[in-house]
């Protein structure tokens, strides 16, 4: 059995077509909650502090005007989902140059909607996949997804080095907007949440190489983040102390994993992260010891596209290729917290 790393050979994103800007969404809120908060005035500043200026979603803003049954909201996820990532996993394959008969297996990862089969099982014929892909699922990891998705998938790709393997992932978070809950968290999650598709193409070649992995869970943090299953679809979790727990824990825990890899932590110089939010980034950058903004491409991901779940991280990790703003040899981590309460890491070197 070969020890080779695997190598992110490519990696692509795809958009759905409705771009909405943040002025907009935040028009649209202060007509749905002001009849709930009498200080709605107060909590409008809620759509700037988050540092979001554009998103994109699958409907058009009027369809969130409207109550939509769960099974309306699934078929639309079915439909915009697969379209979605098809066009990411075409564009990944194409920058790899990767032909369809070396992918042996693909991972699929997503956790606003439902599909069972599940939609790699359409992804392989439509992209010309052998019959005999493996096929790996993963649901419910949520903004974590992303970093998790890329462990499990280099995991695969060492184990055989002969085969490439192909990451999507897909979240169409406007989907599950929920017109009756007036809850600060729909709030929230009004400002911040968006749709969006990418794809990671991994195997042996040319790109950065996958060092290995770190994941974390931590008990009694359940409540922290998720979905609750209500009769008009996925109802949204979010409590406000994730950048508490970023400051508290992400430190010791990203220290950890460096152990367990055997690096240096003093010798990363690259962080992809994922945004959670403005205030999620920010506690990241003072427990890590950087300067004010200096998450650069995790921030203007953030601004351009909004908070996609899981896979915002494979958007911010694009841009970073795309920079070159790195040299061969710098070590990095792709990094994601989501329901559990867990983080994942992943280690990379130029």
């Amino acid at each position: 059995m070969s020890e080779a790393r695997p190598k992110v050979l490519s990696v692509a994103t795809a958009l759905p077509p409705h771009r909405v800007g943040q002025s907009e969404v935040k028009d649209f809120a202060r007509g749905m909650f002001s009849e709930v908060f009498r200080d709605m005035e107060r909590l409008t500043p809620i759509f700037d502090n988050v540092h979001v200026e554009n998103r994109f979603f699958c409907v058009p803003l009027e369809w969130f005007e409207q109550d939509h049954t769960f099974p309306e909201k699934n078929a639309l996820y079915v439909e915009h989902a697969w379209s979605l990532s098809e066009k990411a996993a075409r564009r990944a394959m194409d920058r790899a140059g990767v032909r369809p008969d070396e992918i042996g297996a693909i991972f699929f990862v997503s956790t606003t909607g439902l599909s069972t089969p599940s939609l790699d099982s359409k992804l392989i014929f439509a992209l010309g996949l052998s019959e005999h892909t493996r096929r790996v699922p993963i649901w419910g990891l949520g903004c974590a997804a992303g970093a998790a998705g890329i462990s499990r998938a280099a995991e695969y790709a060492t184990l055989y080095p002969d085969q490439k393997v192909l990451l999507v992932a897909v979240e169409l978070s406007g989907l599950t907007f929920q017109r009756g809950d007036r809850s600060k968290s729909n709030l929230i999650s009004t400002s911040l949440f968006a749709d969006g598709a990418a794809a990671v193409v991994l195997g042996t070649g040319t790109g950065p190489e996958i060092l290995g992995s770190h994941s974390t869970t931590w008990p009694g943090t359940e409540d922290v983040m998720g979905w609750d299953l209500i009769e008009t679809g996925l109802k949204v979790q979010l409590s406000k102390s994730v950048p508490t727990i970023v400051r508290e824990r992400l430190r010791d825990n990203l220290q950890d994993a460096c152990d367990s890899l055997k690096l240096d932590f003093a010798d990363l110089e690259h962080f992809i992260l994922h945004p959670g939010g403005a205030k999620v980034l920010d506690a990241f950058e003072e427990v890590l010891g950087l300067a004010p903004g200096a998450l650069t491409f995790s921030r203007s991901v953030l601004r351009d596209f909004g908070n996609m779940s899981s896979v915002t991280v494979l958007f911010i990790l694009e841009r970073f290729l795309e920079s070159n703003e790195y040299e061969p040899g710098d070590l990095g981590v792709l990094s994601a917290m989501g329901p559990g309460f867990s983080a994942e890491h992943v280690f990379f070197r130029c």
